[in-house]
């Protein structure tokens, strides 16, 4: 059996109704967004929210009504294309819009929505999602289906856009999101912050941080390397220097590993608040304070975070399903700066973590774990080791020019398992069919290949 015909025997069966089933319930069919024009008026002593959006879209069918995902918050007033909409109907997690005339298919449209709330979190299967209060401020963290809470979209990975996010917050507050802060506008005792990201970007990862941050210096970079920049709160200065120290060298390790970062900078913020995990965001990573310790007990997070910038940020997977080309990715980034620092071989780790797997149940597969699963921490580690395994069977030359030009060639866009194993492929006469289909399609646990890193 050829790789090709492996390939298409893992990927191929016949899909659910659903846009994506591990999300039944978001993203929608017939249009594709161009652009999102987000203005927002938020109280936080109060958590009220006023809202405008206007979406760009492509209409791929005849649509003679449509829908956004919307959560938690009111839809006031609804016109498509200038005019107002015949009747919208705002249930369940769904704005559904009759357009007073249809829009035909290949056509250009646009929608304004004003809404309005309180909004709060998404309750899901992976906990709460989307705009959740701090004690003081706000944290945004929408993966995997939350982007709803705060504005009407097109909820699906695949649906990737440019934005413009406008947030006008009381003065003493910091607003940080998304891409280049374009304006700031002090009025009486508010301030508008106006930011715009000029490259695509899935709906899970926009992002909104409002908090008492003071910027923080990283360690001088390098001439020419990515500018970097940081958000933390004011008392955690000494901590924070000490546990990002080594982020400009990740930075040039990853741009020499996996080909040049595809954003134009990179942001950290640490929230005054604990938080569970770090998550990662278009150009940005968010950690708790929980994380910054003073000691770099947490450098591996770090990495992992940073690592997204090109393993679900840049390159996005077109459904949950693939979510192991984030997770596995940004997991061996971080063996992979552990053997560029010094501290680890990555070989030596893929060792520990397999012998470590060897005694947990093999219940599920990673390339197609299901929602239940998505996120648990075997799909990160099984995610690694595949790579580890395919780059023990490629050898390090052929491994690396691939993921270069994975990167490269998929830069902004959207990627699945398939596309992976066939791109793989290419960069070796070794046949590697087999290899994927035990690692990412067999529940039990393959043993390494031999061969020396």
């Amino acid at each position: 059996m050829t790789d090709s015909t492996i390939v298409k025997a893992l990927t191929s069966s016949a899909g659910p109704t659903a846009v994506d089933p591990y999300v039944p319930g978001s993203g929608n069919r017939g249009y594709s967004v161009r652009h999102y024009d987000l203005d927002i008026d938020y109280r936080v002593a109060n958590n009220r929210f006023i809202g405008i959006a206007t979406i760009s879209a492509d209409a791929s069918e005849r649509l003679e009504t449509f829908t956004l995902d919307l959560v938690g918050l009111v839809a006031a007033k609804v016109s498509v294309n200038g005019q107002r909409a015949a009747r919208f109907l705002d249930v369940s997690g769904k704005l559904t819009i009759t357009p007073a005339r249809p829009i035909d298919a290949g056509a250009a449209f646009t929608v304004t929505v004003r809404y309005s709330g309180s909004p709060g979190p998404r309750r899901s299967p992976w906990g709460d999602v989307g705009w959740e209060e701090l004690s003081e401020g706000v944290l945004v963290a929408s993966q995997p289906n939350g982007a709803p809470t705060w504005f009407p979209c097109n909820d699906r990975p695949a649906d990737k856009a440019t934005y413009r996010i406008a947030v006008t917050a009381e003065t003493p507050y910091r607003v940080i999101a998304n891409g280049k802060l374009v304006a700031s506008r002090v009025k009486a005792s508010r301030t508008q912050w106006v930011y715009e990201v000029a490259e695509p970007m899935a709906p899970y990862l926009a992002t909104v941080q409002i908090g008492y941050y003071s910027a923080h210096p990283l360690t001088t970079a390098p001439l020419g390397q990515v500018p970097m920049k940081a958000w933390i709160p004011s008392d955690l200065g000494h901590e924070f220097a000490s546990d990002f120290a080594d982020q400009p060298a990740m930075m040039e390790a990853f741009e020499r590993m996996f080909g040049p970062y595809p954003f134009p900078d990179y942001t950290v913020v640490v929230t005054d608040d604990d938080l569970e995990i770090p998550l990662e965001a278009h150009g940005m990573s968010i950690f708790g304070r929980n994380h910054v310790d003073g000691l770099k007990g947490e450098y591996r997070l770090v990495a992992h975070e940073l690592a997204h910038s090109w393993f679900g940020n840049s390159l996005t997977a077109a459904s949950w399903q693939h979510i192991w080309l984030h997770e596995g990715f940004a997991c061996y980034a971080e063996w992979l700066w552990a053997e560029d620092s010094g501290r680890w071989s990555a070989h030596r780790l893929a060792t520990h973590y397999w012998t470590k797997l060897s005694t947990q149940h093999q219940d599920f597969l990673i390339g197609d774990p299901g929602p239940e699963l998505m996120f648990d921490d075997r799909v990160y580690k099984r995610g690694a080791l595949t790579l580890h395994a395919l780059r023990l069977t490629m050898g390090d030359d052929a491994f690396f020019a691939m993921l270069r030009a994975w990167t490269v060639r998929h830069r902004h866009g959207t990627v699945t398992t398939e596309q992976f194993m066939e791109h793989a492929a290419g960069f070796t006469a070794r046949p590697l069919g087999r290899l994927f289909r035990a690692w990412l399609f067999d529940r039990a646990l393959p043993r390494l290949p031999r061969g020396h890193v």
